[in-house]
């Protein structure tokens, strides 16, 4: 036999190109992972587990994800860069082998009054352009059909700079589908007058009784007083019929007040525009509280809350009309979109019916078109996301999950499994950070990380399949079979919140009674009614504090103890025992180290590169200028009490010289949710989405009411974490408190007093009550999905 027969024989060598099949992380220490190595296989389901705070999203999120989209921005010229949000490297020593990361969070979507899922998912888009070639009568292009776009008629001479300058007449029309009446927003306000000042007064006086709006305030109340147009002395009661009609509507003037030139508005378009075209969700909780006061919102009577003019509206195919299609349950659209048989528009038609079945598919099939994105929750919100991907013929691209299963029923966490694995399928990489065990269970790679929260955290415990780490001793593996089992005693009500005939959104005509001082829990499949029913049918008044799944907001600059307010009684406690101010012991304030403001870095813009933090030299990153450091509490400094975990906080508050009640009730709290090890002054942006939850219900337990009505407290929590949950919730029912909880995780259903369950389905095919009654008496009925899968889950 020849060489070369002997040659072709052989096997050949493996190709250079398939020896990059994993992402390999080295020395990693974003936030408070602690230098930490790991090896990512590429195509497979890597599921990132841990207790809140361990580090997970850091390690995926703020590593890889993002030097992933770092690196895809550098390869865009510096022009372009300079229009992109820069962004810093990672701090990691080694990253290799990655890919084109897609990141499907949990960020809730854009709220502004006009944004819905249509518009967010370009569903809106190929209706418009549907509209506009089949729609009789036929009105215009697809802006004709868009309620984002006003109608525009001008004329009048405009001048062509070319060659020789020429003046020319010119006309311009463009017709939008945006209602003149509302905006575009489907609803109008009317502002109670009474509320926003005192008639009885002048404007000398402080009349204003707007928040922020202060007799000295030269953008606002001044410009009033002293614009020349009204009588700053005269009470507003005396106002004559000019007087007022320039106080409340005058369009914008010129004014001189001080010799510096400002624009007078009449009162009711300035509040318009500064208070009621923002999100009211976006708000400050005082400006929500004056507007949710002096404003009431009613469905635009013009366009009947469709946010269409009436041109759009006319316009129809089979007897439907754009407003009509974006009202339609998105499953039944779907269904009247394979009625459509037009081969001039096939393509189109194509990629609508495909995109409207992605929503059925995710099990968001019960929305509309025309909801808000600003009302979906945390887990709807990401699920829209995931619709632009589920046809994508991409591969070999990282999909990056942030706990997908969030807001999602047992019955509905099959169905997301089955998704994941088809993208994995396709050839892709899928990164998820995940709590719940259904979701782990399909991981072809675990990676635990831990072994406790915050500075306790940020190592790899545990690296391998699931059975691994079912065997291997990690707080993850100790915990991941564990099933909660049905009380044996429930608590006796000891009297009812009474609902009746509630029909917001999909709720038909509900008929309950909540038991108060008791654990109940409202549940049900995603999008049967549960949130219609707590949130939107109890009666105001009724004493009840909302702990909801809104996003913290908060710079830098914000922690946990500006947050809870627990920053205020240390700061007076400082300034009594040194006898000065306690403005000097703010890091926003008069305390602030003069070099960094008060950051405790130096930030240097490089343009269209990653701007550079460095440390203060001036501080050390303390933040503090160095004479406020010499004001001692209890023989610590206030940088020294901001770098204090929760637990050494508390025992330092809570006795002995330094002895605060105010600030030791607070930390108090922040313990009671499981924060114990946080640090007082982290910066909120490096908290994960189960730390920021609990922070937020902490500040909520302060607040005086009878009734809690938690959505979803279990979101972002370990299973390790659940427990210490239910030990609060039965704290604060034991106190005298009713808690009310909207929630899918079984160990919380388990331990309810009474259970709630809505649907059957979702949509129209929810919004009734299918039971009520103990957690035993559910799981012996096993009549509804809720039923058989909690029996599952205890094993019955």
């Amino acid at each position: 036999m020849s060489k070369a027969t002997t040659a072709d024989a052989q096997s050949p060598a493996p190709h250079g190109g398939d020896s990059h099949d994993l992402i390999r992380v080295h020395g990693a220490r974003v936030n408070n992972l602690k230098d930490i190595s790991v090896a990512i296989p590429k195509r497979r389901l890597t599921v990132f587990t841990g207790v809140s705070g361990s580090g997970k999203s850091s390690l995926v999120f703020g590593t890889v994800a993002a030097e992933s989209q770092r690196l895809i921005n550098e390869t865009y010229s510096a022009f372009v860069q300079g229009f992109m949000t820069t962004m810093a490297r990672p701090d990691v020593d080694v990253l290799e082998g990655l890919t084109t990361a897609i990141i499907v969070d949990q960020q809730r979507m854009g709220a502004d009054p006009r944004s819905t899922v249509g518009t967010a998912t370009d569903a809106n888009a190929m209706l418009r352009i549907l509209f506009s070639r089949l729609g009789k009568p036929t009105i215009g292009p697809p802006g004709a059909f868009a309620f984002n776009v006003p109608s525009v008629r001008a004329s009048g001479a405009i001048t062509v700079e070319r060659g020789a300058k020429k003046t020319v007449k010119a006309t311009f029309h463009r017709t939008g589908g945006m209602c003149p009446r509302c905006e575009g927003r489907g609803a109008v306000s009317d502002i109670d007058l009474t509320q926003l000042y005192d008639d009885s007064k002048s404007l000398a006086e402080g009349a204003f009784t707007i928040p922020g709006w202060k007799s000295d305030s030269f953008w606002t109340v001044r410009v009033y007083a002293e614009s020349g147009l009204l009588d700053p002395n005269k009470p507003i009661a005396k106002f004559t019929k000019k007087e007022m009609q320039d106080f409340l509507y005058r369009e914008p003037t010129k004014v001189k007040v001080e010799g510096v030139n400002l624009t007078y508005e009449g009162l009711i378009p300035k509040i318009q525009k500064s208070m009621l075209s923002k999100d009211r969700e976006a708000m400050q909780p005082h400006i929500r509280e004056f507007v949710d006061r002096a404003v009431t919102f009613t469905t635009c009577p013009e366009c009947d809350g469709t946010r269409l003019s009436e041109a759009a509206r006319s316009s129809k195919i089979k007897k439907i009309s754009i407003a009509d299609a974006c009202a339609l349950q998105i499953s039944d659209l779907a269904e009247w979109i394979r009625g459509l048989d037009e081969p001039s528009v096939a393509p189109l038609l194509a990629t609508l019916r495909q995109t409207l079945d992605s929503f059925t598919e995710i099990g968001l099939g019960y929305l509309s078109l025309d909801r808000p994105s600003g009302t979906l929750s945390g887990g709807e919100a990401q699920r829209v996301k995931m619709v632009r991907h589920l046809g994508s013929p991409l591969t070999d691209v990282t999909y990056v999950f942030d706990e997908p299963t969030t807001g999602l029923h047992p019955h509905d966490i099959q169905r997301m499994n089955g998704l994941l694995l088809r993208l994995r399928d396709k050839g892709n990489t899928v990164l998820v950070v995940e709590h719940k065990p259904e979701t782990i269970a399909i991981a072809d790679h675990v990676v635990d990380l831990g072994p406790g929260a915050g500075a306790g955290g940020g190592s790899v415990c545990f690296e391998g399949t699931v059975e691994g780490l079912r065997a291997s001793g990690t707080v993850t593996g100790r915990h991941f079979d564990d099933r909660g089992a049905l009380k044996e005693t429930v608590r006796r009500p000891g009297g009812t919140l009474e609902i009746r005939g509630a029909r917001t959104h999909n709720l038909q005509g509900v008929d309950v009674d909540i038991p108060l001082g008791v654990l109940t829990v409202v549940t049900g499949v995603a999008g049967s009614g549960k949130s219609s029913l707590v949130h939107g049918s109890i009666p105001p008044g009724a004493g009840v504090v909302r702990v909801d799944q809104g996003a913290i907001r908060g710079s830098r600059r914000s922690n946990p103890a500006t947050y809870t307010g627990l920053l205020d009684p240390i700061r007076k406690a400082f300034a009594k025992a040194n006898g000065v101010k306690p403005a000097l012991f703010s890091a926003n304030s008069e305390g602030a180290c003069p070099a960094c403001n008060g950051a405790g870095v130096v930030y240097t813009d490089l343009a269209m590169m990653a701007g550079v933090a460095s440390v203060c030299e001036e501080c050390e990153g303390k933040r503090f200028d160095a004479s406020v450091l010499d004001h001692h509490l209890g023989g610590r400094d206030i940088s020294e009490v901001l770098a204090m975990s929760v637990t050494e906080a508390g025992e330092f508050f809570g006795s002995g010289e330094a002895r605060t009640p105010a600030a030791h009730a607070v930390l108090v709290r922040l313990a009671d949710v499981g924060l114990g090890y946080l640090s007082l002054g982290q910066p909120l942006t490096t908290l994960s989405g189960g730390e920021r939850q609990r922070l937020k219900l902490a500040t909520h337990m302060a607040e005086k009411g009878g009734i809690y009505v938690l959505d979803e407290p279990t979101a972002g929590l370990h299973l390790a974490d659940v427990e210490q949950l239910l030990g609060l919730l039965d704290r604060l029912v034991d106190s005298g408190k009713s808690v009310i909880v909207v929630e899918h995780h079984q160990a919380v259903m388990a331990h309810a007093d009474w259970i709630i369950d809505l649907g059957p389905g979702a949509g129209h095919d929810g919004g009734r009550i299918v039971f009520e009654g103990t957690p035993a008496d559910l799981v012996a009925a096993r009549g509804t999905l809720t039923g058989e899968h909690l029996a599952a889950y205890v094993g019955t």
